[in-house]
């Protein structure tokens, strides 16, 4: 989501567009589905609900008009209050790594930091601490989190907000994410449904005066179930509040609007109690949207600086019910689904107010609602999250070159620090704009912890890897040189250091990414390549360090100068103390990459769509993206090509080793029926069946080192021809388990019906095949050390 104060563009936000292309052979299509299914209260929310069809019942028309409507107030997005019921009315806010705008509270590590821990118990405790500061801000609803996009091209420029490309490990970190969060009592958000993949025409633009929809990602029913919405399904089973549609056209129709996703998949098909809610500006049309499952209008079209259209929504409801062409019941279960969530996480008893802090960088004029709302005075809602910050700082940083042992350090003399990275901010605390030229230069020095647009956090404080480096070193007498402009050290600035050589040189790359706009190349920016040759051409012990979007590609990373490479993402405000824990041996990397990185940007099957064609195109529909590929993105394109990789998916070195041995396989269910029984009932995530434990798979785990540490056990399981696909592995089941030194442990995945079935298009049901499956575990998806097979 980003907040546009564009006229024009606001003006484009409110046409009508047509919902499919003549023009173009659908690849994917999107059958209407009506009308849109009601809430029932699955779920444990049953109690909940009947309090929310208490409040509705006391609502008039106009009332209920403005409860699915947003309004202008001091948050991000505003449901407005209604004094003579008591109800305050709920704040929405920004995002999935901090209360984006607010001031006294933390910025914690992006999405893909989380994933790359491989940590469940951490990420669920991000979630927690997240939502602890939300609510102490105010906030009733996070904007997060992300699983779409879900990273289908490595050049995305929102991918960093969400976890993986594998549907697999964003469900299970999606999931997490969101029971933390709503323990704390606060609603998730899980954003942006579906097939947002994109940056590059996510909304409409004028050429030449002509209206161009954005752009539709046409994507077929296999590989709709089998990837992009498979961690829809964990968050929709986790109980998440709210869903956040997308900007994108889906199969020619906007994903605010397309009945088949929002009616058939989500609420019919997984059995989803909460409610959608647009991305801003992202809704289309008035009665359409709603009869297609929208029930949330975001931010309701008001309160925009420099004037606003007139709402879609609002009164247009209330004339909409009158003159018959909007049934009642459906504005009714619209407020019943969004009042639920409210009532069953206790929102309506004593709720801290909202914070006057967030008021400054709220994007609507106070004077339109400075008289419905009272502010509370600012809040800090840090508590002792720095420690949680810290520690999965580390814990997503991933090893990917460690020669001869060079780390841990072991108390080096002589150190010196190089690159733009390594440097505190000087530009700011926050970047929000994307539109400022940033990757250009204006955020050359200053070390990058979190990534721009609405997902990114405005930090109280940073820790930057220079200042801890220097602390560490100075603690046992360790001289310090550095030298953080790039283009300095590019033109021979290390020469004036003494004395050399040095000791260790430790050189910070960044890579920027942000809302609005797709990678152009995925080589660390601001001439690395040549920064980390130079340091490498006079220091024998370079050691490099990524922070910032990923992957990239590492064109120096055979250079045998360079000793050690890390991984080191987007860890959020204590970044330089998460690094130098890693490079100390404080904590040992247990970091796994949660995508695959190549040999060259060019191994990369390109899937952003764009061209100079395309962008003076006045084809209304000129805009096509079909996901031709299917299930195959990520480590999975690579196998299927057998496609040699520089990094592979799950890959991730230790300070110690580990052994697998012992593979056990155990039915736990006998003879089970090929799809799930049309008896069973659709529970929140789907049929309840598919949540059913078929299979536990157990091995043998050894810590065959001399220090401690962390291993991820990885299952992969390969499908038989009949799941026709091409037979390539997809992640079933991780652990992460700590083990001291010689210890053994065992290791337990079990396999549920989902993660055993493919899609079958034909019966449209999940079908366990009739052949056996391949299955393997091992440390990466291309070290698999134990196999077997299974049949069920």
């Amino acid at each position: 989501m980003l907040h546009s104060t564009s006229l024009a563009w606001l003006a484009l936000a409110t046409a009508s567009h047509a919902q499919f292309d003549i023009e173009h052979t659908q690849y994917g299509t999107s059958p209407p589905v009506y009308p849109s299914p009601n809430i029932t209260g699955d779920g444990g929310w049953a109690a909940a609900l009947e309090k929310a069809k208490a409040f509705v019942a006391q609502l008039k028309l106009d009332e209920k008009a403005f409860m699915i409507t947003g309004s202008d107030g001091p948050c991000v997005g505003n449901i407005a209050p209604i004094a003579r019921l008591n109800f305050s009315g709920l704040c929405l806010q920004d995002g999935p790594l901090a209360i984006r705008q607010a001031v006294l509270t933390s910025v914690f590590p992006a999405g893909i930091t989380a994933a790359a821990s491989w940590d469940r118990e951490l990420v669920k405790q991000r979630g927690v601490q997240l939502a602890e500061e939300f609510k102490g801000k105010g906030s009733h609803i996070a904007l997060g989190p992300v699983v779409g996009p879900l990273g289908r091209e490595p050049f995305g420029g929102r991918n960093w907000e969400g976890f993986s490309p594998d549907a697999y490990l964003s469900g299970v970190l999606v999931e997490e994410t969101i029971l933390g969060m709503q323990s704390a009592g606060v609603q998730a958000c899980t954003k942006h449904y579906i097939g947002n993949e994109q940056e590059i025409q996510r909304n409409p633009s004028t050429v030449n005066g002509t209206l161009v929809d954005s752009i539709s990602a046409n994507i077929d029913d296999k590989t709709m179930h089998e990837t992009y919405l498979w961690p829809f399904a964990n968050a929709v089973k986790a109980g998440t509040a709210s869903l956040m549609c997308s900007y994108n056209r889906l199969n020619g129709s906007y994903g605010c609007q397309n009945s088949k996703t929002l009616n058939g998949l989500l609420k019919d098909e997984l059995g989803f109690q909460g409610y959608v809610m647009s991305d801003w500006m992202a809704t289309h049309s008035g009665v359409a949207a709603i009869e297609a499952g929208l029930d949330m209008n975001m931010p309701g079209g008001i309160g925009f600086s420099g004037g606003a259209p007139a709402s879609l929504w609002g009164g247009n409801v209330s004339v909409a019910v009158n003159n018959g062409s909007l049934a009642i019941e459906r504005v009714d279960d619209m407020i019943h689904r969004i009042m639920t969530p409210y009532y069953h996480l206790g929102q309506d008893l004593n709720f801290p107010v909202v914070d006057e802090s967030t008021v400054p960088l709220s994007f609507f004029s106070r004077a339109n609602w400075k008289y419905n709302y009272t502010l509370g005075p600012m809040v800090d809602v840090r508590a002792e999250h720095a420690k949680l910050i810290r520690e999965l700082g580390a814990a997503g940083t991933v090893l990917l070159k460690n020669v001869n042992n060079t780390l841990p350090l072991k108390k080096p003399k002589n150190i010196g620090v190089f690159g733009n990275d390594a440097a505190d901010f000087t530009n700011g605390q926050y970047t929000l704009s994307i539109s400022s030229g940033l990757a250009s230069g204006d955020y050359d020095i200053g070390t990058l912890a979190a990534g721009g647009g609405s997902g990114t956090g405005r930090f109280t404080y940073v820790v930057p890897p220079l200042d801890a480096i220097k602390a560490r070193g100075q603690s046992y007498g360790a001289l310090i040189q550095y030298v953080t402009d790039n283009s300095a050290v590019a033109v021979g600035g290390l020469s004036s250091l003494s004395p050399t050589p040095l000791d260790a040189c430790i050189v910070f790359l960044k890579s920027w990414a942000s809302e609005g706009d797709d990678r152009t190349t995925l080589i660390a920016e601001w001439n690395s390549t040549v920064v980390v040759e130079a340091v490498a051409s006079t220091c024998a012990n370079t050691i490099v360090v990524l922070h910032g979007a990923s992957p990239n590609v590492l064109p120096w990373k055979d250079n045998a100068n360079v000793t050690a490479i890390l991984a080191a993402h987007f860890p959020g405000q204590e970044t330089g103390n998460s690094i130098v824990d890693v490079l100390w041996g404080d904590v040992n990397p247990s970091g796994k990459l949660p995508y695959t990185i190549a040999n060259n940007e060019t191994d990369y099957d390109l899937k952003i769509v764009n061209s100079t064609e395309l962008l003076e195109s006045t084809n209304p529909n000129a805009w096509q993206d079909d996901f031709k590929e299917g299930n195959l993105i990520d480590y999975k394109e690579f196998d299927a090509a057998n496609k040699s990789v520089a990094y592979e998916f799950g890959f991730g070195l230790s300070y110690t080793t580990f052994e697998l041995s012992d593979l056990q396989i155990q039915a736990a269910v006998s003879k089970p029926s090929r799809i799930p029984s049309s008896s069973a009932k659709i529970v929140p995530g789907g049929n309840e069946e598919l949540w059913q434990t078929l299979v536990t798979v157990c091995a043998s785990i050894k810590n065959t080192g001399a220090v401690e540490g962390a291993a991820v056990p990885q299952l992969y399981v390969s499908f038989p021809a009949e799941a026709g696909e091409k037979t390539v592995r997809s992640l079933r089941g991780f652990d992460k388990i700590f083990l001291a030194a010689g210890e053994v442990s065992t290791v337990e995945f079990p396999l549920m019906r989902r993660d055993l079935s493919y899609w079958d298009v034909a019966t449209q049901n999940w079908r366990l095949p009739s052949e056996p499956i391949t299955v393997d575990v091992g440390f990466s998806s291309r070290d698999l050390k134990l196999n077997g097979k299974l049949t069920v």
